[in-house]
């Protein structure tokens, strides 16, 4: 099994159900429990903290194939613009991308396989303004909207991720 990390949403936790559910498909899968979200902290401290937390896993290996949901997805594509060399691919769902931290002009684009998919139901993080971003700072991007809401528990279950992270 190749180095693979979940990173969950910003309320959820890496026991949640897409944790469990990759687990379960992607043996051998990292699901780590970043810094809970609490209202009273800013965003911007609290994606520092999970920041810090990420790097400290990835830090040590490279080739890693980072899942990213949400808050997660945001964090995933951060880490790759950061450290493209240690990242073979990038697969986000429905990342939130459209957000001043994620600010195209401070990156390069990079050329890594990125895969995203994003409900047309979504009602938490707006598919326009995050596709437009990620077309900005990645170059080989997959973008697949499906129809699905924001937690794209029905997507994630129909998925073949082990054909995913093959390919």
């Amino acid at each position: 099994m190749q180095n693979v990390i979940f990173i969950h949403g910003l309320e959820s936790s890496g026991d949640g159900f897409k944790g469990q559910l990759l687990r379960k498909e992607l043996p051998g899968c990292l699901t780590p429990n970043f810094t809970p979200y609490n209202p009273k902290i800013p965003l911007k401290n609290l994606l520092k903290e999970r920041m810090e937390q990420l790097i400290s896993i990835l830090k040590n290996k490279t080739h890693w194939i980072i899942i990213g949901s949400s808050f997660g997805g945001l964090m995933g594509a951060l880490f790759t613009l950061k450290y493209p060399s240690n990242v073979s691919k990038l697969i986000l769902l429905a990342p939130y991308l459209s957000t001043p931290t994620l600010d195209p002009k401070k990156y390069s684009p990079v050329d890594i396989p990125v895969i995203i998919f994003h409900g047309t139901l979504d009602e938490v993080v707006s598919i326009k303004r995050s596709r437009a971003l990620a077309e900005k700072v990645f170059k080989t991007l997959i973008y697949n909207t499906v129809d699905d809401d924001h937690s794209l528990q029905k997507t994630v279950q129909a998925l073949d991720w082990k054909k995913i992270i093959k390919n």
